[in-house]
This record gives structure tokens, sequence and C-alpha cells, in this order.
């Protein structure tokens, strides 16, 4: 009998950069001013980001726009805060409440970053540094920088 071995190197490349961003904006106004100094089109795209953690399980807004040399540009919260439904007896107009806990970070390991800036780039090379000097531009964006995905341990949160 043959035996057959299949090899996952292949699946393994990084093939996208990561973009840190510290800022107090909500996120449709960051996605407004990323699309003023940014040669992209951001949209709020209709999908978001599912996450289920023992404190509960919240949804993260995503912003997409994909170029025209095949580079996919999302623009992801990285906090939000989680919900439980509470159990309540009342059947009265409030009976569907919900329960505020803790937080949950799409990546934990960063939890002082507001939002990431994720940059697919198939075989087209971006130059992350012109991107975060065009980031640190605007205003209320306190802190830019690029992010080693490689030293990153919670990788699957950031397939979408």
């Amino acid at each position: 009998m043959q035996v057959h071995k299949l090899t996952l190197d292949e699946f393994d490349e990084i093939d996208y950069q990561l973009i840190a961003i510290h800022s107090p904006l909500e996120d449709y106004r960051l996605a407004y001013y990323l699309n003023q100094n940014l040669p992209i089109n951001l949209k709020k795209s209709p999908c978001d980001i599912l996450i289920r953690d023992k404190g509960g399980e919240t949804q993260f807004t995503r912003f997409v726009f994909e170029d025209t040399k095949d580079i996919a540009w999302s623009l992801v919260q990285n906090q939000n805060d989680a919900y439980i439904p509470s159990v309540n007896t009342n059947q009265g107009l409030f009976a569907d409440s919900y329960d505020f806990s803790s937080k949950i970070y799409l990546i934990p390991e960063f939890k002082k970053v507001d939002y990431f800036l994720k940059i697919e780039n198939g075989e087209v090379a971006v130059d992350t540094g012109k991107i975060t000097n065009s980031i640190k531009k605007i205003n209320r964006v306190s802190t830019v920088y690029a992010v080693d995905v490689e030293k990153i341990k919670s990788k699957n949160n950031l397939i979408f």
C-alpha cells in the first residue's frame, strides 16, 4: 500500500501586511479619513466578523476595498463589548435585553490597538512605510505602526 503525504508549506505563507492604528475615532469616520489620505475607497462590508470567547460573543465591523492591482484592504476594529443575553422572566417591552460584560479583542496580544488595517497582496509589493506616513497625517490618530504578523498567536482571527 502506498502512503501519500501532504505538505502544508504553501498554505503557511503569510501574504498580507498588518498595520495597527491607535485612534479614538469611530470606525466609519476613520474609514472616511483613510479614503481621503490613501488611494483607496473603503466601504462597509455587510459581513461582520463574529468572535466567540469565554466572556461572550461580539461582532467586529469591517470596511473593505479591492483595487485594480488585486490588493484587498480591510479596516477592522480590534476591541468591542461582548454581550450575553440576560435571563429575564419579564414578558414586557424590554424582555429581550442584553447584558454587556467585558471587552473582546480580535487580536488579544494587542489590547491597546483600536483598529487594524489588513493589506492582502498576492504578488504585488506594498510599501507599508509610505502607508503609515500617510495615516499619521490624519488628525486624532495618535500612533500607527506595522505589526510583525509572524509573532501573532491568534492569526486565525485574521482569516476573513
